[in-house]
């Protein structure tokens, strides 16, 4: 029944085309469907079929080690064959509980084997952080894996992806699987027998590059299938020689909401050095002209939607002091395009927030995890832009050839599935842009979580003397302090408040990303404190060390707000992990960034009710305010998500002649 049931979503949900987006009254039934396809996936469908696949366990725990591994061999050729019956998934996950608990010496809870269930049906889970979701994703693998087409399991970073495969390849080699991880340094041929490996754990910039790669190596020839009938009719096609993957056919995604979500308005884009290195020149006068412009006359500045405008004074006045450079300085279009780009890098770009300088370099900074990627550029110059203002090496600029959204990429999979600790709020996004329904697991142990209100101050030097107050008294009961902060530059600020306070701590951002497991590694034990941009242990566990649990547990402190409330709770989930206690409290002043850039009213005018010397105006009224705010970001981010897909479409359907996006 279960089975039919899935069958039968899944058909509904399947559109004609996977990269078409439904609109007008397609859009309403879809969303309809979406309503009914949710109370057919509630979580105690899951929760009953994974009780009755744990009642069999003491059937398995009397097999043999090798009638255990016949059962499996003969579910691994059934499934190879695609003669698998509604019995045996359930038999297989049994069977997959007992192997975990014999080859790692972790048997499966319940909650765990219905999330495997639900991914096995193309759900996306939401899981606690510290439920196991490595294990779950392992287990719905191996059905994927005896498929014999492949499953890439993808996580949030290369060390997870490594750790995980390693971690997980003792039940992998006892199912008959192969397991593989990619990584960023690896060679064609290594990529190749890694994406030829039953299962392969990779992270979703690696995969979408190979596949845009793989695309480009292909030429007109779109896809496996076309390459091989042509090599039959033509005879032989060296090109498909050198192709790394051999197709999507599975994927299940770990932190589901930060790759398919947070991540998805940044496309891919396959490039090389561009024709035109005089252009350099223009990016560094377009950085000094910028900095001859009155930011009170010259321009105003959007905070909101991250623009700068000039004014009719500023455009008179950066055509007179471009005249002297001649060229493509004369046109007033160019002119004005260069010196906006110029003012961007300068007004919202700022160091050791959306970027570090390392080596040199730029290096951009995840705004979602903290993390450095250096293998990330801004595009259309606005790199170059960056570098200009901070005085660096200008490099080339670069030229696209292939470029993909990962909101694109991730629909060409014909099964897909993830995981998440944070996915409730983006439930109706899940759906709508990739027709997964989410399904919210709860958790093994109920969680004793204490979540304090907000504290609100009117300015943020009056918020950072709180949080060092409240991290003083906390400290002296012994319980271990985890500090969230949105950049690098506020943990580094906080870093230097708390130094000069005597309080001894540790630092992990970006900067410091190097000793990241041995600060996680020791974050949870007494007295101990850890300053922290969202990279925090993202995908490792933080362990209470001896006698914290009586004392309390992780106390979490937020420095800010973030623009989606799934990033709050990320960070709230450090600690009550497993029924361990905890507690978080976020602090939050009207200085913050969420408040200057969404909130309705400006800032100032909440300041003008209360004298601005840095007064706590902690209540219900403001507590309020500030979540309407943090809605107001997480709608516009939706709608600028929205018009990433639309675009997508667009180009397909009017550019058509020069291909698909990819």
């Amino acid at each position: 029944m279960a089975s039919a049931q899935s069958t039968t979503w899944q058909t509904l949900s399947r559109r004609s085309d996977p990269t078409e987006f439904p609109r007008g009254l397609d859009a309403s039934w879809d969303k309809a469907m979406g309503l009914g396809i949710r109370l057919m996936k509630r979580p105690n469908r899951f929760l009953r079929r994974a009780e009755r696949i744990v009642d069999t366990e003491k059937d398995c725990r009397q097999l043999s080690e090798r009638t255990l591994g016949e059962r499996i061999a003969g579910l691994h050729e059934r499934f190879r064959l695609g003669r698998d019956t509604v019995q045996d998934l359930p038999m297989a996950f049994a069977l997959l509980r007992e192997a975990a608990d014999r080859r790692l010496g972790l048997r499966p809870y319940p909650v765990q084997v219905a999330g495997a269930l639900a991914l096995e049906t193309g759900c996306i889970i939401e899981m606690a952080t510290g439920e196991g979701k490595t294990l779950v994703a392992a287990m719905s693998a191996i059905p994927a894996g005896w498929r014999g087409r492949g499953c890439h399991v993808l996580t949030a970073n290369e060390y997870l992806a490594g750790r995980d495969a390693a971690l997980m390849a003792p039940l992998y080699g006892f199912c008959g699987l192969r397991v593989a991880s990619i990584h960023q340094d690896m060679k064609p041929p290594d990529r190749r027998h890694a994406y030829n490996a039953s299962v392969t754990y990779c992270t979703n910039k690696e995969v979408a590059a190979d596949f845009l790669r793989d695309q480009l190596m292909m030429g007109r020839r779109r896809g496996v299938p076309s390459s091989i009938l042509s090599k039959i009719v033509e005879g032989s096609d060296p090109r498909s020689g050198r192709l790394v993957q051999r197709g999507l056919a599975c994927a299940v995604v770990d932190e589901a909401d930060a790759v398919l979500i947070d991540e998805a308005v940044t496309p891919l884009i396959i490039s090389g050095q561009g024709p035109n290195p005089e252009f350099i020149d223009a990016y560094r006068q377009a950085s000094q002209l910028a900095r001859e412009l009155d930011p009170s006359e010259d321009y105003r500045i959007d905070k909101r939607n991250r623009q700068v405008h000039l004014t009719q004074k500023g455009k008179r006045r950066l055509a007179e002091r471009a005249e002297p450079l001649g060229g493509s300085w004369a046109g007033a279009r160019r002119r004005e395009e260069r010196a906006l780009q110029a003012l961007v890098a300068r007004e919202f770009f700022i160091r050791d927030k959306q970027y570090v300088i390392d080596g040199g370099k730029i290096l951009i900074v995840d705004e979602f995890t903290g993390r450095l990627m250096p293998d990330r550029n801004w595009r259309d110059g606005l790199h170059q832009a960056v570098e200009a203002k901070e005085g660096l090496d200008i490099s080339l600029p670069k030229t696209t050839f292939a470029r993909i959204s990962f909101q694109r990429f991730f629909r060409l999979y014909p099964r897909l599935s993830g995981m998440t600790g944070t996915g409730a709020e983006a439930r109706g996004e899940f759906w709508q842009i990739y027709h997964r329904p989410l399904v919210e697991i709860p958790t093994h142990r109920p969680c004793p979580r204490v979540v304090l209100p907000d504290r609100i101050f009117t300015t943020a030097g009056a918020k950072w003397d709180a949080v060092v107050h409240e991290v003083r008294r906390i400290r002296r009961t012994g319980r271990p302090i985890l500090i969230g902060t949105r950049s690098v530059w506020a943990s580094e600020h906080l870093s230097r408040l708390l130094t000069s306070e005597g309080l001894e701590h540790q630092v992990l951002n970006a900067v410091r990303h190097a000793e990241e497991a041995e600060i996680i590694a020791g974050a949870g034990q007494k007295t101990c404190i850890t300053v922290a941009t969202n990279m925090a242990g993202r995908g490792t566990d933080i362990r209470l060390g001896k006698d914290v649990t009586g004392l309390g547990g992780l106390h979490v402190i937020g420095t800010e707000r973030h623009e989606s409330g799934r990033i709050d709770r990320q960070l709230y989930g450090r600690c009550a992990r497993q029924g361990d206690p905890g507690s978080v409290q976020t602090f939050v002043s009207l200085e913050d960034e969420l408040v200057q850039r969404h909130a309705r009213l400006s800032p100032a005018v909440w300041l003008r009710r209360h004298d601005s010397t840095g007064r706590e105006v902690s209540s219900s009224v403001y507590r309020r305010l500030i979540d309407s705010v943090q809605r107001r970001a997480e709608h516009e981010a939706r709608l600028q998500r929205k018009e990433v897909l639309l675009t997508d479409n667009w180009l397909d359907e009017y550019l058509g002649f020069a291909g698909k996006a990819f």
